[in-house]
This record gives C-alpha cells, structure tokens and sequence, in this order.
C-alpha cells in the first residue's frame, strides 16, 4: 500500500443547495442544507484511504462537537488519527453554497486550523516514513513550510495544493516536488490564463505540475517530458465541491503505485468524475472498486 500523511484542514462544511448563488445584497431561498465533514487535508485523507493508501492525518479539530464528528469521521474512512491534535475552541467550518450546475462558492473559518503554526513531536518521524506528503493552504503557511521542509529532507515526495489561491513563498516552492492546482489557482500564481503558458511559468518554480481543468480535464507537465492532457469523463455534475480534493487523493495513491503519468491521471480523473455525480465533501468519495470500474 502507498504510504500517506497528511497535513492539512479539517472542517465541518455548512452547505445550502440553492438554484443560483446569490449575488452581493441579494438574498434566494434555498432547498436543502446538510452539515457535511469536510477540509480540503480530511477530504484528501479520506479520498486516498478509499482509493486504497495507508493514510495517516496531521491536524487539528476543536473541542466542540464538530471536532468529535471530523475525528470519527477520518477514522471510520481508514485514517490513522494518533496525530491528529484538539484544541481547546470552535473546528475550522467552511460555508458553502451549491447551486444548480454544480458550481460552488466557499468561505472558510479556520477555528482550531489555524493553531497549527508548525510540527509537534511525532510529526517528523510519521512524514519519514510516508512515499507522500500532500499539503494545501488551510492551515498556516508556517506549518505548511515546515512541513515540506521536512518531507524533503527525509526524500518524501511533496504534492501541494495552493488553494486556497494565493501568492506562494519561493522556499515552499523550492520544497514543492508536485503542484496540484486548479485553473483559478495557477493564474493567481503566475498571473498567466492559458493553462501551457501556465505550466511553463510554473515549471520554473517546481519539477513537476498537474493542472486541473474542470470538465475539460487535467494538464501534466515536467522539466523532463512534453505537455500531457487527459480529458474528463463526461458526467452531469451535482456538487464539485470536493472533486480537487479527490483527484488529489486518488493521484497520489495511483503515483505511489508505480502507474504511468497518464494512467494515473486518468484514473484520478474517474475518482473525481464518480465524486461530482455525488453531494457532499466526504461523503462523495468513491472507494477503490468503484474507481477500477470507472477508469
């Protein structure tokens, strides 16, 4: 199995389901909200333990109910939670609207994430031992740093997530061996639309670059390989809510692996297309059979 440690957010997600987002000083009526574990480091946990990693999460939740939910949640997924510390206060929540294409609009609190300002003892020792380390921007940009930091020095491959999007620290960058972004989040990093051009400019800054391209699909790029686009399987999209976070997952399951590139990356791209048919965060996860099918 491929060896996984996360350090990242974990949330409660607040969704309503409303047929179009309101805009600034409008007010819809929604026709359904549901409260969904979720942040974007659980969501990648859970995705890859479903896609068959030994996964292991470093994070924090809050002493509040949520907190117990979140925890109960990544351990019922197949999530090693030794590490994964309460702190005294409110969890992270996220507050998400759905509408009717599927599309999503997210405003994140980080609560107890944002105590999480750099490792604590046992940290260290658990990324040694990883074949990945998948990092996002929920937590702290110190802990994310440290965290990278030291993957690298143990050899353990780094997948980061910049979401979400914002300008990134040259020395993360210099510790960052896989970015994962999506369309949004690459133009915010180089300021550059077309996804090439975008690939070009990120590949001065770290080895390797999957963006993410909606329904469209996924760009690869390396220093050491030509462009590789692989299309998206063609569904009708419920809740695109968690798709990255999935694709994520599934990705660095399928690289541990050993699968090629494109084989790889095709079978992310079914992980995702299975959870968008779905609502919900973790609760759209497809587990491995389910992505063997559909890839």
């Amino acid at each position: 199995m491929t060896g996984i440690v996360v350090l990242g957010s974990t949330n409660m997600d607040l969704v309503a389901y409303v047929a179009h987002a309101p805009k600034r000083g409008e007010t819809v009526t929604g026709r359904e909200f549901r409260t969904i574990p979720g942040g974007k480091g659980a969501n990648q946990a859970v995705a890859a333990a479903r896609a068959g990693g030994d996964v292991a999460m470093i994070g924090a939740v809050g002493s509040d109910d949520f907190g117990a939910v979140l925890r109960q949640t990544l351990v019922a997924s197949g999530v090693d939670v030794d590490l994964l510390r309460t702190s005294e206060g409110p969890s992270g929540t996220a507050h998400i609207v759905v509408d009717d294409e599927g599309g999503n609009s997210i405003v994140v609190i980080p609560g107890a994430n944002g105590t999480l300002t750099g490792l604590a003892p046992g940290d260290e020792a658990l990324i040694a031992t990883a074949d990945a380390l998948l990092l996002q921007l929920e937590l702290p940009l110190s802990a994310v740093l440290e965290g990278a930091e030291t993957a690298r020095r143990h050899g353990v491959r780094t997948v980061l997530t910049p979401a979400p999007a914002q300008p990134l620290p040259p020395e993360l960058l210099a510790v960052t061996d896989l970015l994962v972004p999506n369309e949004h989040e690459a133009a915010t990093l180089t300021g550059v639309a077309d996804p090439r051009a975008v690939a070009e400019a990120l590949l001065r800054q770290v080895p390797e670059v999957v963006i993410t391209l909606g329904s469209a699909g996924c760009l690869h790029a390396g220093r050491h390989s030509p462009p590789l686009i692989v299309p998206a399987l063609e569904v009708t999209a419920l809740d695109t809510t968690a798709a990255g976070d999935t694709f994520v997952g599934a990705l660095a399951v399928a690289l541990g692996e050993g699968k090629p590139v494109e084989q790889a990356l095709t079978w992310a791209s079914a992980a995702a297309a299975l959870c968008v048919q779905r609502a919900g965060a973790s609760t759209s996860m497809p587990y491995r059979s389910e992505i063997d099918e559909a890839s």
